[in-house]
């Protein structure tokens, strides 16, 4: 079997489209969704699209940083962004967010932006400072994203968005 570039995952979510939007696209709260990121600092909010990041990762004994850009931010719609380190491309992470019923469907996608120049630089550096092999980070992000969606569930239901 060949490798696996892309993941998504879905929960509906019993809220408006625009509140879980805004509940997702407030990056320096992704720390309370995401097992695996902590932190999250803009350079200038308010965040939108062109907006530059830093993130700090941690998983087990494994910590580190990454560079990112939000590369969609359409309210209630999309909130996309990618991530990198030291001028690497790692990722594409995107939110989707579709009126469902009375709630709103919340797709989560990975992108493996590993590819081409700089892609084996970017796989070793994965495996040593965040400790998961390209072959195990389809089942790390799927737990992960499962993780992160049940916890903006759990946050919209609770909150009066």
């Amino acid at each position: 079997m060949g490798r696996q570039w892309s993941l998504e995952e879905s929960v509906v979510v019993d809220a408006a489209p625009e509140a879980v939007y805004r509940l997702v696209a407030n990056l320096p709260d992704m720390g309370r969704w995401s097992p695996e990121c902590r932190r999250v600092w803009v350079r200038r909010p308010p965040v939108r699209t062109g907006s530059r990041f830093v993130g700090l990762n941690r998983r087990g004994p494994f910590v580190w940083f990454t560079t990112g850009r939000v590369t969609a931010a359409r309210e209630g719609e999309e909130f996309t962004f990618d991530v990198g380190v030291f001028g690497l491309p790692i990722a594409r992470w995107g939110y989707r967010f579709a009126a469902e019923g009375t709630g709103t469907r919340v797709t989560e996608s990975w992108q493996d932006l590993r590819t081409g120049r700089g892609a084996r630089l970017a796989e070793l550096l994965g495996t040593v400072f965040a400790g998961t092999s390209p072959e195990r980070r389809i089942a790390v992000n799927r737990s992960g994203m499962r993780t992160t969606l049940t916890r903006i569930a759990t946050a919209a239901a609770s909150s009066s968005l």
